[in-house]
């Protein structure tokens, strides 16, 4: 993509609710902190003139805007930011990739497979035009899992033999919370499995830089009819997930995801087991990393707290000074800056849509499994490229 001399790049965000609140939030913060390309907050984009507007003001945008399709034809955007819920993603992220906008989109990629190959493939025919396109698995830009990334790859844990991933929420475990977008499967694709499972599988991915190739799984929806505008609906999602991975490397690995699990509210936990050490590490203290290192003497041995704060670890020389803890709103600015830098450098940023697609096949295999009463699902290894 040719933008003229040193015009900033002009930014439009589709989506003001919770992930347009996160996303709002990284622009406007992180040329504050990270050195990176001049951009400009253009236009958020939302479906209510009145609400959007009040948000835009809020959140730092130039404007708002209702008509997507008008925003992504405009000169002046060359960054689309793609907030809205995963039903809307295929229709955006094509357009904006046609267009020669360079494209962030929320997990899950999509809510079907067929979307996502159709987003993965004008992603690459794009990428071919140098537009860049990345998919937004915020969880990869938490220092300590950065962190724990690296002690792996270095061989500080050995062979990695058993992976625990647990991420756990409660804000419907009451029965009568309302229907929402999110309980519908035609418009989130699916429920907790989606929704969080999708971060937790991501990380075990990025973690342990692996395929997947075995998938079984099961599903459940606990509350099967929530209160409707016109009286109860029937939930067409599940409330939780649990899902067994068979990994390349030969290790096993096992996920749980739930959002009816009463007095956890934001829980991402994961446990990495290998022959020479463990790392644990919970989204509840997003600072810290467990590390046990079975090399030191027995009497020495035991699980270590790393609290991840010095400028040496990832991303955190751009912040405060040592000892001073950051939170869950910066991965996004972290995410903000990989992908600016990227775009900037003309080099294929990650997590991209091809890993994306991965992760969607994964999750279709799950539903898959689900649906066939715990029978094992292969997966090929053509399937599981590109993560």
């Amino acid at each position: 993509m040719t933008i003229p001399g040193n015009t900033p790049l002009g930014v439009a965000a589709i989506g003001y609710a919770f992930m347009g609140k996160a996303h709002s939030n990284a622009w406007r913060n992180v040329a504050s902190f990270f050195d990176v390309p001049a951009f400009e907050q253009k236009v958020l984009v939302g479906r209510d003139a009145g609400a959007v507007a009040e948000a835009a003001a809020k959140y730092g945008w130039a404007e708002s805007a209702t008509d997507w399709r008008s925003v992504i034809e405009r000169d002046d955007i060359h960054i689309i930011d793609i907030c809205a819920p995963g039903w809307m993603h295929a229709e955006i992220a094509i357009a904006a990739l046609e267009a020669g906008k360079h494209v962030l989109v929320e997990k899950p990629l999509a809510n079907t497979i067929g979307e996502a190959e159709s987003m993965t493939a004008a992603a690459a025919k794009a990428r071919a035009r140098g537009v860049q396109s990345m998919i937004g698995f915020n969880y990869r830009r938490v220092p300590a899992l950065a962190l724990a990334r690296e002690f792996i790859a270095e061989g500080r844990l050995g062979t990695v033999r058993h992976v625990r991933a647990a991420y756990l929420q409660d804000w419907l475990t009451d029965a009568e919370s309302p229907m929402t977008w999110r309980l519908r499967k035609e418009t989130a694709g699916s429920g907790s499995l989606g929704d969080i499972a999708s971060h937790a599988i991501d990380q075990i991915l990025y973690l342990l830089d692996d395929a997947v190739t075995e998938v079984s799984g099961r599903l459940q929806t606990f509350v099967d009819q929530r209160p409707g505008a016109e009286g109860p609906e029937d939930v067409t999602v599940d409330d939780a997930a649990w899902v067994n991975l068979t990994l390349a490397s030969g290790a096993i690995a096992s996920v749980e995801a739930s959002r009816v699990a009463t007095g956890q509210k934001n829980s991402l936990r994961l446990e990495i087991y290998g022959s020479l050490g463990s790392l644990t590490f919970d989204l509840e203290n997003l600072n810290e990393l467990q590390f046990m290192d079975t090399t030191v003497p027995v009497r020495e041995q035991g699980f270590r707290r790393i609290l991840v704060n010095e400028p040496e670890h990832p991303y955190l020389g751009a912040w405060w000074p040592q000892g001073h803890i950051i939170g869950w709103e910066h991965t996004f600015t972290h995410q903000i800056r990989d992908f600016l830098t990227a775009i900037a450098s003309g080099e294929a940023p990650s997590p991209s849509f091809e890993e994306g697609l991965n992760v969607q096949h994964i999750l279709a295999a799950v539903e898959e499994s689900a649906a066939a009463k715990s029978s094992l699902i292969q997966l090929s290894a053509s399937t599981t490229e590109g993560a």
